[in-house]
Order: structure tokens, then C-alpha cells, then sequence
């Protein structure tokens, strides 16, 4: 009997994951087909900040080899862009030409950073920093004594902004809002946050707009909305990514900000499905490597024909930003009728917030120390009662569990 056809358009993390889950859920039921745009195999996104810093590698990046794919029948193609998706054929077409048909097709189609609009983005020395090209070339324009803007102080953008401090790179932070990471910190967070950067050389002009990029044949700064002119020799575009959705899109398949999903990761057309950041589950879109593997998993079962639904992911962050550890899950501001723990050590860098309803932890912020961030987080996602963890819940796990 012949084996169905698994086409998988996407050869990034999520990709990858649901391949390894598949290999543990029905070795071998699929004739399974990567298709990649990227000229690689799949890659540690997270650490682009590390590699432009100089603290990782590309080997450290790497996750499995070609041999890898191979060896467990996985057909891999990379640089190799898809073009259209024919729904009702039920065929991919690459831009080179080349067809694949399929039984069942998964997108994992990842997201694009967002290139602001402005005069003068077409020259050269603006970049965006979402893939490994991005990285290298911020290091090779990253020399030491550079001017760089980076526009956008959300995690990205602060991560740009470390790595080319740690280059040598003089480093501006331009950030629309007043605040950084404002999805994720409050205003004391996120304070706590701006002066740990600052002290490892960082500058910031938040509450600013981005007007216009300054020069004719290359970049010599960013003109901001109050008339300012900040000197640049490179400007980062880090302000936020969008799902890469245009492809299911044209194929007819019902999409939002991404390609809508139900608990099965199934699109409007029942063989094809969606993961990652593509996908809107719920109406929620993630932009977290954590979710996606969740519906990788998911996904795996209900192609090996088990029942399985995907409920959603707690949100959370938790991870160092620029050297600085912060974690974020739940209600980052309290409600009526809820209890704020703060503890704050501004000369140490350390804060932390924790918001408490009903006898149950619903949010906590992290800022320098995040030790207990898990602990933290298994909390809030199990809803379960504090009851004597209560008196000393700011302390950590360590002192509340001892007590």
C-alpha cells in the first residue's frame, strides 16, 4: 500500500519539531516532503542574538543534519521557495517550477519582520534581524566605533541592540512607546529593565516616532518625529514580525492576521493544515518558539489519527534580554480586587511583581532575577489554591516551600 503524502511547506523550528513528533507517533506512515526557503536545514532562532554578539557559533545554531532527514525518510529541499498552493488539485508549485502533490499538506510558514515605510528605507545599511543572513550582516557592518539605530524596544530589538554593543557599536534604542517590552513588563519592570541596558552601554529616545532615514546614497541617520536627528551609520528595523500567511491566503483558506485553525491545527480545508507563527488559533497568533512546539505535538497525534486538541498556551516570557534575565506570564497589571506582591531592589537591577486573585496566583513579572521563574509559571497555568505559599510567595520557591 502506498504510503500518503506528507508535504510540510517550512523548514524552520516548528517544522522540525513536528518532523521529530511525527517520527515518535507513526514512523514511517508518510512519504514525507520539506520544502524550505531558507537555505538550510532548520536553525536556533533564538540564539541570532548570541551569534551577532559573538557568544554562539553556527555550529551552535545547528540542530539536525541533512543525514538526519534523510535517515528517517524525509525528503529536504531548501532555498527552494513555494510559489502557489492549488487547493483543489491539491499541488504545490515552487518558484522553479517544480510540482509536488500531496494528500495532506501542513504550512509552517514562520512570519516576516515588519519593514517600516519611511523615505530612504530602500538604502543598503537598512536592515531588519530575523534570520541568519540578518545577523551576519549586522556583523559585518557592526565594526567597532559604528552608529547604529535600532527601531523597536521590544525583545528583538533589544537583542539587536546588545549585540552590536557587545560589536563595540554606539547604540541607539528608538521606541514608539514610553516604556520598553510593554506587552510583557509594566512600567517598574521595564524601568528596571532600561537602566540594566543602559549601564551596559545602551541609549534610548522612547515615546519617539520614526520619521524619516537621513542620506542619499547611504545611511547618516534617523530623523525622529520632534525634528531630532540622531547620527547613524546603520539602522535596524526590529519593531515587530507579521505571519507569513500570503500563501495560504491565495490558496482560498480562511485567514485573520494568520491562517485560522481549529483545536486540530486543521485549516478551512480539511488536508491542509497550519502551525507556528502562520497560524491563528483561537484568535491568537504566537509569535513564541514554546506554542509551536505544543502544536507540533498536536499535530503529530491527529496525523497519526489519534484524537487530539490543542487548548492554547499560557503566555509567557522567559528568557535573558541583552544579558538581563526577565520573565513575564499572565496579568502583567492587577484588576479590581487584586493583591499586588512587589519586592524592588533598584540598586541591585532586581525587580519583581506578583498578582494575586482569589487565593491564586494570575501573573508575575521578573526583572534580573529569575531564578523561579518556572516554579512561578506552574503556578499561574495551574490555577491551583496558594494557601500557606501565600505569605511567603515573593521569596521564591526555596523560602515559601520551607516555610
Amino acid at each position: 500500500m502506498d504510503r500518503e503524502r506528507l508535504v510540510v511547506v517550512g523548514a524552520g523550528m516548528a517544522s522540525l519539531r513536528l518532523l521529530e513528533e511525527l517520527k515518535a507517533a507513526c514512523p514511517g506512515r508518510y512519504a514525507v516532503t520539506v520544502i524550505g526557503a531558507e537555505p538550510e536545514p532548520a536553525y536556533n532562532r533564538v540564539l541570532l542574538s548570541s551569534l551577532l554578539a559573538g557568544e554562539a557559533s553556527d555550529e551552535d545554531l545547528a540542530f539536525r543534519d541533512r543525514a538526519w532527514y534523510a535517515a528517517n525518510g524525509y525528503r529536504l529541499l531548501t532555498g527552494a521557495p513555494a510559489q502557489t498552493v492549488d487547493a483543489a488539485a491539491r499541488r504545490v508549485t515552487l518558484k522553479d517550477g517544480r510540482v509536488f502533490a500531496y494528500d495532506r499538506l501542513v504550512l509552517a510558514t514562520g512570519s516576516e519582520a515588519i519593514r517600516l515605510p519611511l523615505p530612504g528605507a530602500h538604502l543598503s545599511q537598512v536592515l531588519v534581524f530575523r534570520d541568519r543572513f540578518d545577523a551576519l550582516r549586522l556583523k559585518e557592518l557592526g565594526v567597532p566605533g559604528a552608529r547604529a539605530v535600532v527601531i523597536g524596544g521590544g525583545l528583538l530589538g533589544l537583542e539587536a541592540a546588545y549585540g552590536l554593543v557587545k560589536l563595540g557599536c554606539a547604540v541607539t534604542v528608538v521606541h514608539l512607546m514610553d516604556k520598553l517590552m510593554e506587552r510583557q513588563l509594566d512600567a517598574k519592570g521595564a524601568a528596571t529593565l532600561r537602566r540594566a541596558l543602559e549601564a551596559k552601554g545602551v541609549a534610548f529616545a522612547l515615546g519617539a516616532q520614526s520619521k524619516a532615514i537621513v542620506g542619499e546614497t547611504r545611511v547618516e541617520g534617523l530623523e525622529l518625529g520632534s525634528g531630532e536627528i540622531l547620527p547613524a551609520d546603520m539602522i535596524v528595523m526590529a519593531c515587530g514580525v507579521r505571519p507569513n500567511a500570503a500563501l495560504g491566503r491565495a490558496a482560498g483558506l480562511a485567514a485573520n492576521r494568520g491562517l485560522l485553525v481549529d483545536d486540530a491545527l486543521r485549516t478551512s480545508d480539511e488536508r491542509i493544515f497550519a502551525l507556528g507563527e502562520c497560524a491563528e488559533h483561537r484568535g491568537v497568533v504566537y509569535g513564541l518558539v514554546a506554542p509551536a512546539y505544543e502544536q507540533a505535538k498536536t499535530l503529530a497525534r491527529a496525523l497519526a489519527g489519534d484524537a487530539a486538541a490543542y487548548g492554547g498556551t499560557l503566555l509567557s516570557t522567559n528568557l535573558k534580554v541583552s544579558g538581563v534575565s526577565v520573565f513575564s506570564a499572565g496579568a502583567i497589571e492587577a484588576e479590581d480586587g487584586d493583591e499586588t506582591i512587589v519586592l524592588s531592589d533598584p540598586g541591585h537591577g532586581c525587580y519583581r511583581k506578583l498578582i494575586v486573585r482569589d487565593d491564586r496566583l494570575t501573573g508575575a513579572i521578573l526583572v534580573g532575577e529569575a531564578s523561579d521563574a518556572l516554579w512561578y509559571l506552574d503556578l499561574i497555568a495551574s490555577g491551583a489554591p496558594l494557601g500557606p505559599l501565600r505569605d511567603d510567595l515573593a521569596f521564591g520557591r526555596g523560602f515559601a516551600l520551607a516555610a
